[in-house]
């Protein structure tokens, strides 16, 4: 929801002069740079070919190699993120992407005695949180609603809503619930200023 755009159609009104009203402009007084720096983020992604909606929050992003092959949803959340496009990545809408997290759609065989290169598309669908420091290796499929623990290793695709942790990442025996109706985005600061106030 980072697009000034979006947040100014859908701000929070207060009666000008009320204590409200102060409080929420100085609150987005104070957040604007952070704003205007994931705007930069989106803006520079976009101009070199990557498909990325409009309210869609990128942070401090690294996306290293063909940024045509990357596609963001809507009010997705990406943060300190390294991403190596050696094929397409695709992150669906309303995804939560933490920092220190490294999305790698190549790497080498170590079978091979040349150490080919071993290239595979990345799907990240809808309601996925990746967790912080977490890596995900070339091929593999994000469920919807799926969960990647903090620093965990994912080299298989992951069912819809399970939830991974460790190196290798293994299925917790609990699972999130099949519906979701929440906005990652909601609940970064800056844009509380303009919704909430």
């Amino acid at each position: 929801m980072a697009s000034l755009n979006y947040l100014w159609q859908h701000r929070a009104r207060f009666p000008v002069g009320s204590k409200a009203f102060y409080r929420a402009w100085g609150k987005r007084l104070f957040s604007y740079a952070e704003l205007r720096n994931r705007n930069r983020s989106r803006s520079s992604l976009t101009a070199a070919g990557a498909r990325i909606h409009e309210t869609a929050e990128i942070g401090d992003v690294a996306a290293q190699g063909n940024k045509k092959l990357l596609t963001i949803g809507g009010f997705s959340f990406l943060g300190k993120v390294t991403i190596d496009l050696h094929c397409a990545i695709s992150i669906g809408e309303r995804v939560c992407i933490n920092d220190g997290v490294r999305i790698l759609s190549a790497s080498h065989d170590v079978l091979d005695p040349k150490w080919s290169l071993i290239k595979g598309a990345i799907v990240i669908e809808d309601y996925a949180w990746i967790g912080t420091g977490a890596m995900i290796l070339p091929g593999v499929c994000i469920g919807r609603g799926a969960v990647v623990g903090a620093g965990a290793v994912v080299s298989k695709s992951v069912a819809p809503g399970a939830i991974v942790v460790g190196n290798p990442a293994k299925p917790l025996s609990k699972s999130r619930c099949e519906t979701f109706d929440y906005n990652p985005c909601e609940f970064l600061a800056a844009n509380r200023a303009w919704l909430v106030g």
